[in-house]
């Protein structure tokens, strides 16, 4: 098999070493348990067939496309989805863009165009829910006929759960807006992280004595506001300890939610920079306060609070590696414009 590092990549720059590969086909927002079973399936028949295993995947998401006017909390955007891809051990992942061109193809030429043109795929391994094609046409019965009348394996498998259900990126979501970090860590599998470019802000935080690294969010994001132990880690790979504040800032200007983040012991300029804010905990939800007195006192505790909090979760392995591959992989997104 391939021993090359993982990467990203397009339909229009498809790296020849990815072709007769085992491909993993769905959207994969969250990459969570139950998508990490399909990739299991896929890596293991890849090891099978001593080929390369790459995931293919879909930006913007398919709802996103069909219902513009009803936002979609996005759990993992491609960069993330590669990143967690690689820690996993996956050789590549392709992202489709989805437009009105595509939503128009039908199954059929999905089959032909896509997995057997392009790809020239060996073996396809999707979830037991994955439609394709013009208006979802295409099954996993269908695909698995395709695959007969091709001559490429077709593996269907069937939904993971726990004792709540099947684990699913709604149930992550749902745990997200509500603040319960630990729940959605347990669904994932790895700890849920944000990348985002930091921007200007008021500087209100450094006369504060808490200079902050500051990301707008998407508008759809629905993290429940409130102040979080998180670790940060830089284009440059280096991990920080932290704390951070989603909201609106209501002792101040009560204005559009930002994701501030306060790294422990650190001196320098960020500004400009990609970084990935990962959730460890939660600690509190945001609050008014009656004085800035008031609120340095309470910011005070909550780093204190923080710092005990990731004391005690020392980064895991699964997310040492995705941490230490989405530098490479940001740099790669960015320059075919999916970052």
């Amino acid at each position: 098999m391939p021993s090359s590092p993982v990467s990203i990549a397009t339909f229009d720059c498809l790296p020849e070493e990815w072709r007769n590969a085992v491909v993993a086909i769905g959207n994969f927002d969250g990459m969570h348990r139950g998508h990490q079973a399909v990739l299991a399936a896929a890596q293991a028949e890849a090891e099978h067939l001593g080929a390369p295993c790459i995931l293919l995947t879909f930006e913007p998401h398919p709802r996103s496309f069909f219902a513009p006017d009803k936002p979609l909390f996005r759990l993992t955007e491609p960069v993330m989805r590669a990143s967690v891809a690689s820690a996993l051990g996956l050789n590549g992942v392709v992202v489709a863009h989805f437009d009105a061109a595509f939503a128009e193809t039908s199954a059929e030429d999905f089959v032909r165009r896509f997995l057997i043109e392009k790809l020239q795929l060996r073996h396809a391994v999707t979830g037991y829910d994955f439609h394709f094609g013009h208006r979802r046409q295409g099954t996993p019965e269908f695909l698995q006929r395709q695959g007969i009348l091709s001559s490429f394996g077709v593996t269907v498998v069937d939904k993971h759960g726990d004792e709540e259900g099947a684990v699913s990126s709604s149930r992550i979501r749902a745990a997200l807006e509500e603040g319960r970090v630990e729940e959605a860590r347990q669904l994932l599998g790895w700890t849920w992280s944000v990348a985002a470019k930091v921007v200007h802000g008021d500087r209100r935080g450094r006369d504060l004595g808490f200079p902050t690294a500051n990301m707008v969010l998407p508008t759809s994001c629905d993290l429940r506001q409130g102040i979080y132990a998180v670790r940060y880690t830089r284009r440059d790979g280096r991990v920080h300890d932290g704390v951070a504040s989603f909201g609106r800032r209501p002792t101040f200007d009560d204005g559009a939610p930002k994701l501030e983040t306060f790294l422990f012991d650190f001196e320098g300029d960020l500004y400009g920079e990609m970084g990935l804010v990962s959730l460890v905990d939660w600690i509190r939800a945001e609050e008014r306060f009656d004085s800035i007195e008031a609120l340095v006192a309470q910011m005070n505790e909550d780093a204190a609070t923080a710092r005990r909090i990731l004391a005690n979760h020392p980064l895991a392995d699964f997310d040492r590696r995705i941490a230490a591959d989405w530098p490479r992989i940001e740099g790669e997104a960015e320059a075919l414009g999916l970052a």
